[in-house]
């Protein structure tokens, strides 16, 4: 049974709330069954099972869905544009349909419609906000908004950002996944994340398993630095385990003379070319370190 108060609810109450004025666009309100529904492509925000999900599936089989979701015809049905949480609610709730206002929207309005509807949600991560802003951005370009800094403005609106947070947003959007992830969990730095988005992604492939080979991650400071290299063509494996060892070890520091280190290589080896040699055989003896230890273990 329906409440009194979803009853008094009308249809320009759901245009007011996702800006259909905004869009200029009318909207149909009908239920469609959950099996017609797609998700938006690429669709930048998580759907997760978890506290706050359940506790929208406690309201959905309670109260049903007051505030129906925004679709899109496609062709084997129709594309969630805002709603993919009620969506899974609805599913988990044991539910077969959903209320939907269905409107014929372009890619572009409905990106700016698909973010705008999401984008103010609680505790987004850092890598939802990149991909949002990133779509919105060009969706926006599309439609023929003139100028970087006043788009990056108009993106950011609706969450209150500036456009220099939303370009440094979209800069992330520029990392390989598992860069974007330790940005996620805050073991690197979003200024750290902007700055190495400008690395190649074979160079950004180097950082992520030297980080991971010892456990640390790169400083904004470093980041910087690692950008620098890549930009004046000094960037080497061996730049990077040099630079993450220094944060490593703390206040402990060891010097080697490079004279003597000189006796050791041909002449017309270069610095980048030494440290490479010499971080590649302390990677061969942590390896070898480590099978004795498994070996002295084994019964």
């Amino acid at each position: 049974m329906k409440s009194k108060s979803a009853e008094k609810i009308k249809l320009t109450s759901y245009d007011e709330l996702f800006g259909a004025e905004e869009n200029n666009v009318e909207g149909k309100y009908t239920k469609v069954p959950l099996s017609q529904l797609h998700p938006f492509k690429n669709h930048p925000f998580k759907v997760l099972d978890d506290e706050k999900m359940q506790e929208t599936v406690d309201s959905v089989k309670q109260h049903g869905v007051i505030q129906p979701g925004i679709v899109r015809p496609c062709a084997d049905g129709y594309e969630v544009v805002a709603g993919h949480r009620r969506w899974r609610a609805c599913e988990l709730a044991g539910e077969t349909e959903m209320p939907v206002i269905i409107r014929d929207l372009d890619d572009d309005a409905a990106t700016v419609l698909m973010v705008d509807t999401n984008i103010q949600r609680e505790n987004l991560l850092p890598s939802e906000k990149a991909r949002a802003y990133k779509m919105k951005y060009e969706a926006l370009k599309h439609q023929g908004s003139k100028g970087d800094k006043h788009t990056a403005d108009a993106v950011g609106e609706k969450a209150g950002d500036s456009g220099r947070t939303v370009q440094r947003y979209i800069r992330l959007a520029s990392l390989i996944e598992g860069l974007l992830e330790l940005v996620d969990t805050g073991r690197i730095a979003m200024v750290a994340g902007e700055r190495l988005s400008f690395l190649k992604p074979e160079e950004q492939e180097m950082v992520l398993e030297a980080a991971g080979n010892i456990g640390a991650y790169p400083s904004p400071a470093q980041a910087g630095q690692l950008k620098a290299m890549s930009e004046e063509g000094t960037f080497s494996e061996g730049s990077i385990y040099a630079l993450l060892v220094k944060k490593e070890g703390g206040g402990q520091s060891v010097t080697i003379s490079s004279k003597k280190i000189r006796d050791y290589f041909p002449p017309a080896y270069t610095k980048t070319q030494i440290e490479e040699v010499i971080y590649s055989l302390l990677e061969q003896w942590k390896q070898r370190k480590g099978e004795e230890i498994d070996a002295g273990d084994t019964v």
